[in-house]
């Protein structure tokens, strides 16, 4: 009967319709009791209080019409308009609907029809103001309230929800910035290991040689260890180990402190150019670029002469790194570095370039914006 109407509600609304009837019937018992017949005044009030039981939400034009007919044959039985007037001003949302049944709620309670004096004039503004519009501007009152508290509720669950979004595409933002910094550090060092492994095999008859050698790849694998440690403990959150080593990301001007452990390895490698203060932003980029390339010249070409060319034109710099054709086929590799640096580059503004050469080396060339 009450549809999505929690019990309170019904009983609110049963409550109201009982109100309505015993007033209207207590009207219809007085000595003027209008044109109608009690019995039949009695009938009609039966029928609106099932009417305001049952429509009150639903259909409040219904009852509100019964009442006004009701008030137009004594002015005594105006409980009923008062009800079904807050109900239509609070469940009925066209104004031009609202406007019409109060057209039609003022003609039944002033019944212009009967008044003669300017007392009686007035007395009918009087009802239409108390037993009209009153309650009518508070059920609209009580409807725009309602309005806004939804509008409210949604705005929130919506921000809520938009607040969620950011957050999981921060993290996966994050994680992903994480995987590129893992793969270009912890590859590379991995990759000097490799190049290093190789270069003892190599001068297996010389000991001197094979102990700087040994002691470069245990240097690379601790310093790996100690990056691979960090980012994971950044990964795992609040789990973090706070005794991982944490330090400044590496900028530019750590390139040649990089070359030097490329040139222990035993990878042949110039630097060319000076190397400018830029933002640090473009010296973290600059540095990842110089850095995955001598980690494929290493892996693709092992042998091969590399050179790392740095040059500031006004507003831009120009990170460039060739190296020649290698001795040994490439091995086998995931090919998401140069991946990495095309967006890192990307989100700075800036273009890289990364082809094959003639020659049979390799050039990679990023243009970032200063």
């Amino acid at each position: 009967m009450w549809p999505g109407l929690p019990g309170r509600s019904i009983w609110l609304d049963v409550a109201l319709a009982l109100l309505s009837f015993a007033s209207i019937a207590i009207g219809a018992a007085t000595p003027d009791s209008g044109p109608l017949p009690r019995p039949l005044l009695g009938v009609g009030a039966l029928l609106l209080g099932v009417l305001l039981a049952l429509y009150r939400r639903r259909a409040p034009l219904v009852p509100f019409a019964l009442s006004a007919a009701l008030a137009a044959t004594n002015p005594a039985l105006t409980a009923g308009i008062l009800i079904s007037a807050y109900a239509v001003g609070r469940y009925e949302p066209r104004w031009p609907v609202r406007i019409g049944a109060a057209v039609v709620g003022a003609v039944a309670l002033s019944q212009p029809w009967n008044i003669e004096t300017a007392n009686e004039a007035v007395g009918g503004l009087g009802a239409i103001a108390l037993a009209l519009v009153l309650p009518g501007a508070i059920g609209i009152w009580q409807r725009t309230r309602a309005e806004l508290l939804d509008a409210l509720r949604e705005r929130a669950v919506r921000a809520e929800s938009e607040r969620e979004l950011m957050a999981r595409e921060a993290v996966l933002s994050e994680r992903t910035r994480i995987a590129r910094e893992m793969h270009d550090a912890v590859g590379h060092r991995v990759s000097l290991m490799v190049l290093q492994a190789g270069a003892i095999e190599m001068a297996a008859r010389d000991s001197s040689r094979v102990e700087d050698l040994a002691q470069n790849v245990q240097n690379a694998g601790r310093q790996a260890l100690d990056e691979l440690r960090q980012m994971v403990g950044v990964l795992r959150g609040s789990e973090v180990d706070e005794d991982a080593p944490l330090g400044p990301q590496p900028g530019l001007d750590d390139v040649p402190r990089l070359i030097d452990h490329a040139r222990e390895a035993g990878m042949t490698v110039e630097l060319r150019g000076d190397l400018p203060a830029v933002d640090p932003a473009v010296g973290r980029a600059a540095y990842r670029i110089v850095q995955e390339a001598l980690t494929n010249a290493g892996k693709h070409a092992p042998g091969a002469r590399v050179c790392v060319t740095v040059e500031r034109p006004p507003g831009e710099l120009v990170v460039q790194v060739v190296n020649g054709a290698g001795g040994a086929a490439a091995p086998v590799s995931g090919g998401f570095g140069l991946v990495g640096l095309a967006e890192r580059v990307r989100t700075l503004g800036g273009r890289l370039s990364a082809a094959p050469r003639l020659d049979g080396g390799f050039a990679v060339e990023a243009v970032l914006p200063t």
